[in-house]
């Protein structure tokens, strides 16, 4: 236990308290690939805990694939940019520093850029008249509500799920399901830098047209456009802060 120092954990939600701990010092490089954990009751005193929520910590973390549980011996490390998948990515936002990791932000936004079109042309190609209704009344919503920036942000929100959950493919929900989770980690920090992306009534009500059309092209192009003024704007943050030397 001497190559490194844990800290006790708070008594509520300990298998979370413990899990986080452990995926941060993996995640952060404190705990390298092929590094061994303590055993399980070394970490229960370490940790301040009992072994059934070191126990649950560890299944979880196996869940990720940040580790390869071993029976009768040592839990190692795996690298997780190999084996890890989405739901990591709330985890890598931050920073050791406690400020947003530029690289991530850019890596989700470019993911978002990709998928956004092909959510918005699948629901295009399934939601027809009745989503295109939902689509619209939510616009109808937006306008109301255009001097309510976080106001805007939720109804945005809302309408891409509206979007990706009647466009049919399991794979696109689940996915953005993970990148809606990411970004309710920074939700307040990206109000601002976002409202230019909230407040595009053009392309949203493009969007809602092509649904009503059942052209999917449409819906995909304006998608696109859509998603593209909020990649640009917070490019534009990120280089500022980074200049600065400072958080976004």
């Amino acid at each position: 236990m001497s190559k490194h120092a844990f800290n006790a954990v708070k008594k509520e939600s300990l298998s979370e308290s413990v899990y986080r701990q452990l995926s941060d010092k993996i995640l952060r490089h404190e705990l390298s690939p092929g590094d061994s954990l303590p055993a399980e009751r070394a970490l229960s005193e370490a940790l301040q805990v009992n072994r059934g929520a070191v126990r649950e910590a560890i299944k979880r973390l196996q869940q990720a694939g940040l580790i390869a549980v071993r029976q009768g011996g040592n839990h190692v490390v795996r690298d997780y940019l190999s084996e890890g998948g989405m739901e990591l990515l709330p985890n890598l936002l931050v920073d050791k520093k406690g400020q947003l990791n530029g690289t991530v932000v850019r890596s989700i936004m470019a993911m978002r850029s990709s998928l956004a079109p092909d959510i918005a042309a699948a629901a295009a190609k399934k939601g027809g008249k009745p989503l295109a209704d939902e689509l619209d009344a939510l616009l109808t919503q937006m306008n109301a509500d255009i001097k309510n920036s976080k106001a805007l942000q939720d109804h945005a929100l809302v309408f891409w799920q509206k979007l990706v959950a009647r466009g049919g493919n399991i794979a696109f929900r689940l996915a953005f399901n993970s990148m809606t989770k990411t970004y309710t980690q920074v939700w307040d920090v990206l109000t601002p830098v976002l409202e230019k992306e909230f407040r595009d009534f053009e392309n949203l009500s493009a969007i809602a047209k092509a649904v009503r059309k059942g052209d999917a092209d449409a819906a995909r192009e304006a998608g696109l456009r859509h998603v593209e003024i909020g990649r640009t704007e917070l490019e534009r943050a990120l280089k500022v802060a980074e200049a600065n030397g400072a958080a976004l």
